[in-house]
């Protein structure tokens, strides 16, 4: 189960407010791979499909491909706010990666 703390879900219930849209769920998807594992995303969507899975947490729909889900079952979706800006921050504690992935750290 993917978790949303509550200051994202916070956050994200007033974005889907703004947007006017309350059927809105959140994407996670694959932004990219680098030496750090894989890289996630998040995106608005109100189109779903057959592979999708659905999820939800802290009154937030959470939508991902099922192969996604098969790497990211567990983890959590924080809204974090520092003297480097705000934003969210995904975290999958089953995700791989570590220096010598991709042979760019030597």
């Amino acid at each position: 189960m993917i978790e949303v703390t509550d200051r994202a879900a916070e956050e994200l219930k007033t974005l889907i407010e703004q947007e006017e849209k309350p059927e809105l769920a959140l994407r996670i998807f694959v932004a990219g791979v680098a030496c750090s594992g894989v890289q996630y995303g998040l995106a608005f969507d109100d189109e779903l499909s057959e592979e999708d899975v659905t999820m939800e947490s802290n009154g937030i729909k959470l939508v991902m491909a099922k192969d996604i889900e098969r790497s990211f079952s567990e983890g959590s979706i924080d809204f974090v706010e520092d003297e480097n800006g705000k934003g969210f921050l995904i975290r999958n504690p089953s995700a791989g990666g570590g220096c010598g992935t991709c042979g760019g750290c030597h």
